[in-house]
């Protein structure tokens, strides 16, 4: 019988002599029944009152008719997993968990940028040392290990899109372009390829079945460590596939079966958010793929005045407020990002708060068809960065597309990120979906603007 198998009915069994007449008893006969064979299992069953229910249970793990651990039908011996290894502690300890419940554990380490640059830097992943440390985790636990060059299409759908969005004045979230076009496209189609019934993850989500028989996606347990954010891409299809087994537990958790599991990397950094910007300064990626984004171009105000200069859009990002090279008697923030004109637009903090955001690239993961779900109106939260908290929402179809209402309004809303739906403002949310924010205005622009430029003007003057 599988070790996770034999776990499940030998606590089941524990729990009628705990709370049977047999309670007295429950701690001596814990050490019996921590060595019985499945027929012991089955012996031991024939004194409880239900027997029935305990050989049908045992009968079902033995024959693989039951859901195991990981909601799939059958044994884990006979339940091919890939876990997609980084060389970090999460999916170090994703492999190492599913391997001790007895699954056929396939270990993959995706190569996806020049690892010679960050192969001692804090904070990388998938290259470089990470590469070694996944391959020593994989022969630590005894699985099969790989690693596939995936340098070019890393590339092709992360770099290039990276570089691309800053150009534009826009701030990306490469990670959530390399779970949508790298991990959870090209690597779970390598898995399916391998006759993996699952492909696991070390992130920090969970997934819940429906009644439908498809799969949900919610927050993790640990908030301080939820990744919900940056896999608001994951298709239905994907979901039904995919597996976190960390979405229940949290980052001392996660660290501490490291150590019990003997694993070096248990201490090990977490990895940045840019991981293949081996310098850690993203501007000279950009610099080298797409030299006009470094151009210079004027900083003005929100009447168009020029108020000062810049070596480039690409070191601007709305909502700074440093690094702006302007002597001010007031606070001024980055507003908005001009890049056919090269134009940096600053203003006071009030100018920041914006009420609308147009969307695209929507991703839908809640109940039914986006259009029936919306209808005239729907009532959600959402995330527009991803160290903030859901914010309470109307999504709403506007213009061919869809858009998103702040019911308080949000500072510093920036075309790139992503804006993603909840059902709840807190704990283990669903994540219903989101998009890419195209744009985002305020209520009432004209006469906000109108307001508020004098005091700006009077500050440079000052």
């Amino acid at each position: 019988m599988p070790a996770g198998n034999t776990a499940y009915i030998r606590e089941r069994l524990l729990s009628r002599f705990r709370d049977g007449p047999f309670a007295l008893a429950g701690t001596a006969l814990e050490p019996l029944l921590g060595s019985l064979s499945a027929n012991g299992f089955l012996l031991v069953a024939k004194w409880l009152p239900d027997r029935a229910g305990f050989e049908a249970a045992a009968i079902a793990s033995m024959t693989g008719t039951m859901l195991n651990s990981l909601d799939i039908k059958g044994r884990p011996q006979d339940t091919r997993v890939v876990v997609a290894m980084s060389g970090g502690v999460d999916s170090s300890v994703t492999a190492a968990l599913l391997k001790s419940e007895g699954y056929d554990v396939v270990g993959i380490t995706l190569q996806l940028y020049d690892h010679g640059a960050a192969t001692h830097r804090k904070g990388a992943c998938c290259a470089g040392q990470d590469i070694h440390d996944a391959r020593n985790v994989a022969e630590r636990i005894g699985i099969p290990h790989y690693v596939l060059d995936y340098e070019n299409r890393f590339r092709e759908s992360v770099i290039d899109n990276f570089a691309d969005s800053y150009a534009s004045g826009e701030t990306p979230v490469p990670c959530i372009e390399c779970n949508r076009s790298i991990k959870f496209r090209d690597l779970l189609s390598t898995a399916r390829e391998l006759g993996a019934a699952a492909l696991a993850t070390g992130h920090y989500v969970a997934s819940r079945p429906l009644a439908d028989g498809s799969r949900a996606l919610v927050c993790a347990a640990d908030a301080d460590r939820d990744q919900s954010y940056f896999l608001f891409a994951t298709t239905r299809e994907q979901l039904d596939y995919l597996r976190f087994p960390l979405g229940d537990m949290t980052k001392p958790q996660t660290r501490e079966l490291a150590r019990r599991f003997g694993l070096d990397i248990a201490d090990k950094h977490d990895s940045q958010d840019i991981c293949f910007v081996a310098t850690g300064r993203y501007t000279d990626i950009i610099g080298r793929l797409r030299p006009n984004a470094i151009e210079p171009g004027d900083i003005v105000d929100l009447d168009g005045r020029v108020i000062g200069g810049h070596q480039g859009i690409v070191h601007f990002t709305v909502g700074q407020r440093r690094g702006l090279g302007i002597a001010s008697t007031a606070p001024l923030y980055v507003v908005r990002l001009d890049a056919a004109s090269r134009r940096v637009v600053v203003g006071p903090r009030e100018a920041l708060r914006m009420d609308r955001i147009t969307l695209r690239d929507i991703n839908w993961i809640g109940d039914g068809a986006l259009d029936s779900a919306v209808g005239e109106g729907l009532e959600i939260f959402v995330r527009v960065r991803s160290t903030r908290a859901p914010q309470p929402a109307w999504l709403r179809a506007a213009g061919g597309g869809y858009e998103v209402e702040l019911v308080a309004g949000e500072e510093g809303v920036s075309p790139g990120q992503a804006c993603v739906f909840y059902d709840a403002p807190s704990g283990q949310a669903r994540v219903l979906g989101g998009g890419f924010i195209q744009s985002a205005t305020a209520k009432s622009a004209v006469a906000k603007g109108a307001v508020r430029r004098q005091p700006v003007i009077e500050a440079m003057r000052g």
